[in-house]
């Protein structure tokens, strides 16, 4: 008897549990129907997104590398033409990157002020990241030595020679050059001090600073 009246029991909690079941979705099918509809389309925007990315980045990619075989064999007019068109239409880092790299061709095609030009803007570009905004000064930096003052230098990377800046090594070499150059040999043995005295800076820029402090020692510049 015991057992009966256990099966019964059960068969109505079952029967209870399907009416209430059947209410809800009778009550809420919409909603239910929406949610699911939802969560399917947002799903599928996801994975159209990520299938997007990961193609305009390919397609982007590819454009770089073939501008870059372009570049490497003398063929400048037609790289630059691409990195150029990349700044417009690539996706992800690539525009930047193609910002950088038609910098470089302009200063390989002896376009030097518009290489120079080039690099200052990228490194004033707020809206890019601080390690390419400070590559692209230093950069900047390097063939201003050639064909600028001090002060123009000075004007790309002294903010950059601090103890805390990754980009420090090279932005005091630059300035070193550069003053020396100026004749100003007592602020090109500061810069180059602080380069020797640095421990992590790198063995051929602490190289190179050694040989120009015992090139300004000899003339007499260095105290």
């Amino acid at each position: 008897m015991t057992d009966d009246n256990s099966t019964f029991i059960r068969e109505v909690n079952e029967d209870l549990r399907s009416d209430y079941m059947k209410a809800l979705w009778k009550r809420f099918r919409f909603v239910l129907l929406a949610l699911a509809i939802g969560v399917v389309a947002v799903t599928a925007g996801l994975r159209g997104w990520e299938y997007w990315k990961e193609t305009t980045a390919a397609r982007s990619g590819d454009v770089f590398l073939a501008a870059l075989e372009k570049a490497r064999g003398g063929d400048t007019d037609a790289a630059l033409t691409e990195f150029q068109e990349l700044e417009q239409t690539g996706y992800g880092s690539y525009p930047v990157l193609a910002r950088m790299r038609a910098a470089t061709v302009l200063a390989d095609k002896g376009d030097t002020a518009g290489a120079i030009a080039a690099f200052s803007e990228i490194g004033k570009d707020v809206s890019q990241p601080v390690a390419i905004r400070d590559a692209a000064r230093v950069r900047a930096a390097y063939l201003l030595i050639d064909t600028g003052s001090y002060a123009d230098v000075q004007a790309e990377v002294e903010v950059l020679a601090v103890p805390s800046n990754p980009a420090r090594h090279s932005a005091r070499e630059a300035l070193g050059i550069a003053a020396y150059k100026a004749g100003e040999l007592k602020q090109a043995a500061q810069w180059f001090g602080d380069i020797d005295a640095d421990r992590e800076a790198p063995a051929g820029i602490k190289t190179r600073a050694s040989l120009m402090l015992e090139m300004i020692a000899a003339k007499g510049g260095a105290s």
